[in-house]
Order: C-alpha cells, then structure tokens, then sequence
C-alpha cells in the first residue's frame, strides 16, 4: 500500500466554490458495499435510504474563527496564523505561513484584519514558546478570549470565492466551538430533513470531535503508515455510548455523519474492553486505512475528498478500494461537486 494510491486527477472546475441552496438539494451518490452499484439522487431523498431504528451519528462541532493576522512586534511584518487546536488555557497549536521567519521567542501582536499597525496596541498579544514541523509553532496569548472577536472562519485553500455567509460553513446542529474546518458531510442536512428523517423512526445521535489539520493536510509520506495523524480532541456522552451499544445490540444499523464521527465512534470502540461503549473525553489519534475492521459503522455519508489524504483513505477502507475507485470515476464523468462545498456520498 502506497499513498499513490490514493491519488486521482480531478479536474479544476469540479472544486466546488460555493454552497449548493437549500443545502439538502446538493446531489447524492448513493454506493452499495455488497454488490458495488451507483445511484444518483438529490441528497434530501437520502430518507428513502434509512430504516425506523437505524441511528445516525453526527458530529456537532462548530468551527471556530480561526484564522488570524499578526504583526511582528520588531518589524511589523504581517503573519497568518491559523489556530489549530488549545493545549492549555491562553496556549495553542498553530499552523503559521511562512512560519521559517518565525523562531521561538518572537512577539506578536494579534490585529483586525483590516488593521495598518505594527500590533502594539492590539487587544492581544502573543509569544511564539515552541516550534515543530510542517510551520507548527506553539503561541501564548496575553487573553484567548479576544483571539475569536480578531479571527475568521477559515475556508480551506482550494476555496478562492468569499463565503458570503460564515454561517453557510457551519452545520445547523453546530453547537461546541473548536474545529477549525467544518465536518461537511453534516453541511447537507437542513433541520427539515432532520425533522423528517426522526419522524421515519431513525435515531439521531450527536458526539463532538473538534477537526483539526488533516482535513485539508495530503499525506506526503509514501507509505501512508509513516504519517502522523493530527490529534482531535473529541467528547462522547454516557447517553449515546448506551445508544449504540444497544443499537449493536440489536443489529441495528449505526450510519455516522462524516469521517470525524467515524474516527470518534471507532476509537471509542477500540479502547473499551468490553462490547458495551463506555463514555469517551480525550485526544483522538485514530488511523483508518484499508484493512481496518470497523467495530461499530455499518454506513457512512461523506463527501468527496482529496487526493492523497487520510479521508480519502478511510473512505476507501470502508467500501473498498474497486468500488471508490469507480464511484469517483463515475462522479468526475457526471461533473459532481468535489470538497467541502461539493456533492454527497452515501456508503451502505
């Protein structure tokens, strides 16, 4: 197993740049595992695919205006600073562009993006106190709870077009601020369809994984098993560990809402002893690639991700590398929206 796999040509035009309205009017690429047929719909018919007792799972983080604008404090050069995950009160993991200028000890001034001065009458003030790879560095702020009112939603870099509406890259069950990209297969349902998919008889669960780097980060390892996962930090109640547990149980089927809900879910599974899921707060670490035996996913929606990246290898472990390879084939043939933006996928 090579990352090249993992790799295909999608053609520039199929990026999505903006929202399909109303959000459940996107299309629908509904993939059976067992006999490897395609079916295309409008994803608000995704109700005639579910059951009465079938759970679906969703993963109700909200994104957070993450991305910043720094000066220097020496030289008022101008920084981006993308937040990725808080690892003590005031201290982040960031993601800086550029970031070979920025060593350990360097001061900032966090600033509206608007903002012409070198930052030193910024609400915020920060301190670079450790660097890794890839332009991670660790900031210290003078008060976190000014950084969101300075920020802004950060769209990932394939998306060139402004979001009108910050909003519109948020789920409408959005509810526990931290990812710093949105969950996007949620970005689908209305909370019509929700209303309308309860009343069929289908459970809707809601966990939390707050998404992190690897959501827009190819995996540049060749052997994807020396890649380092981004660690998300994820929460699961004791009421939804007793859901599944019973819905298991039962051999009802548990359809998640998105590869982080799957991650989450799955790490869960993988850390009780027992068959009863035990509740679940902490560091989420999990690496699904082809040849994992999931525990707990008996479906999955998603959307249609990039070459290259660990999504995309999730999706192919669990339906199988033949059947992605043509879903994605036949989705490029049909002009399918590809990305956060784009088009929906319905794995059962």
């Amino acid at each position: 197993m090579r990352t090249g796999d993992f790799d295909y040509t999608l053609p520039t035009e199929l990026i999505a740049q903006d929202p399909v309205e109303p959000r459940d009017r996107a299309r629908l690429m509904v993939l059976n595992r067992n006999d490897g047929s395609l079916k295309h719909h409008r994803f608000f018919e995704i109700v005639d695919y579910l059951q009465d007792g079938d759970v679906l799972v969703f993963n109700d983080s909200r994104v957070i205006p993450a991305r910043l604008t720094a000066r220097k404090l020496d030289t008022g050069g101008r920084l981006e600073v993308l937040l990725l995950r808080r690892l003590n009160p005031n201290v982040w993991e960031t993601l800086v562009r550029h970031a070979r200028q920025v060593k350990v000890g360097t001061r900032l001034g966090i600033v509206a993006d608007s903002t012409d001065g070198v930052g030193e009458d910024s609400p915020v003030n920060a301190e670079v106190v450790g660097a890794g790879e890839g332009g991670i560095r660790v900031i210290s702020f003078s008060n976190e709870t000014h950084l969101f009112e300075l920020g802004r939603i950060p769209l990932p870099p394939y998306i060139r077009v402004p979001l009108k509406d910050p909003e519109r890259y948020q789920t409408v069950y959005a509810n526990l601020a931290g990812s710093v990209a949105a969950p996007t297969a949620g970005l689908h349902f209305t909370q019509e369809l929700i209303d309308k998919i309860i009343s069929k008889g289908v459970h809707c669960l809601f966990v939390t994984l707050h998404v992190g780097l690897d959501t827009f980060r190819p995996v540049r390892e060749e052997d994807p098993l020396e890649h380092s996962i981004h660690k998300e930090y994820g929460v699961l109640s004791k009421e939804v560990a007793d859901h599944l547990s019973q819905a298991r149980s039962d051999g009802r089927r548990i359809i998640c809402v998105g590869t982080t809900t799957v991650r989450l879910v799955e790490s869960v599974a993988q850390v009780g002893k027992s068959v009863h899921l035990q509740p679940f707060e902490g560091w989420v670490n999990l690496f699904i690639l082809p040849g994992y035996r999931f525990r707990i996913v008996n479906g999955l929606v998603t959307n249609f991700h990039l070459p290259r990246s660990t999504l995309l290898m999730l999706v192919t472990a669990f339906a199988g590398k033949d059947s992605i390879n043509q879903a994605y084939q036949e989705a490029i043939y049909r002009k399918y929206r590809f990305y956060s933006f784009g088009d929906a996928m319905l794995v059962l």
